[in-house]
């Protein structure tokens, strides 16, 4: 369908895909399978319990295990050729020097934590030769019909791109060059448990299991948050997919 020539291109395409939750998971293993050459994977966390009902690498046996680790395994057995470089890391204003993001073409932004996805958003539009996809807010959404990819200027209603926008105007104003995001303009009540963490009480995931004592040994965020959203595999999944999407057209249209 693509042609060999976009084909090459697409072997010759580095990605930078951060977060691999139930957006960035799906996004990075569509990238592969469409034959991209090189991937760097990054995401702190740890599989949980309750990441089953939405993250590919997710399930009864992964819980624990370092997210980054399972879904680059899974990746190599759908390609032995693809280049990954795999990092348990935190993408932060004090950590964006370790990432050379100039040695890739595309940055796919999954990132849930605001901080860290504004920075990162204009670390990636700092670089002329990289082209950023954002994934605005995925939970709270059950319609798969109303996802769609505009540009951020032009998202509306989207809690997560609001404040964004808020985040950028007290951090410098808006970033230099537009993006495209994918989103969805869907409202949703929250009906889960209110007070902290996931409602499973003290974190049920297991923990390292070499006992480290690392800051990221035992890393989960569920504890850590007031209230967790509520999610769908479908609609996590399209969001990462429709990301993928604008990667292999960009790529085919400039092969």
């Amino acid at each position: 369908m693509l042609g060999t020539q976009a084909l090459d291109a697409l072997s010759r395409t580095k990605v930078a895909v951060f977060g691999l939750g139930g957006v960035g998971s799906w996004c990075a293993e569509s990238l592969v399978r469409s034959g991209i050459g090189k991937l760097l994977l990054v995401d702190s966390d740890r599989v949980c319990i309750t990441n089953v009902n939405r993250q590919l690498m997710a399930t009864t046996k992964t819980a624990g295990q370092v997210k980054a680790d399972v879904l680059a395994q899974r990746l190599k057995e759908i390609n032995p050729l693809v280049e990954l470089d795999v990092r348990q890391q935190i993408y932060s204003p004090e950590t964006a020097g370790e990432f050379a993001l100039d040695e890739y073409d595309y940055v796919v932004d999954a990132i849930d934590s605001l901080r860290e996805k504004a920075a990162l958003i204009r670390h990636a539009l700092s670089i002329p030769t990289v082209t950023l996809f954002a994934s605005m807010g995925a939970a709270l959404k059950m319609d798969p019909f109303q996802i769609r990819a505009t540009e951020f200027r032009k998202v509306e209603g989207d809690g997560l791109a609001r404040a964004l926008r808020a985040k950028f105007k007290k951090t410098g104003g808006m970033p230099a060059r537009k993006f495209t995001c994918v989103w969805s303009p869907e409202r949703r009540e929250n009906l889960g448990p209110a007070g902290a963490g996931c409602g499973l009480g003290e974190c049920v995931c297991p923990k390292d299991p070499g006992g480290g004592e690392s800051s990221l040994a035992a890393h989960e965020w569920c504890s850590s948050k007031a209230r967790i959203n509520g999610t769908v595999a479908h609609t996590t999944a399209i969001f990462g997919f429709a990301l993928a999407g604008l990667v292999v057209q960009d790529v085919e249209r400039k092969s």
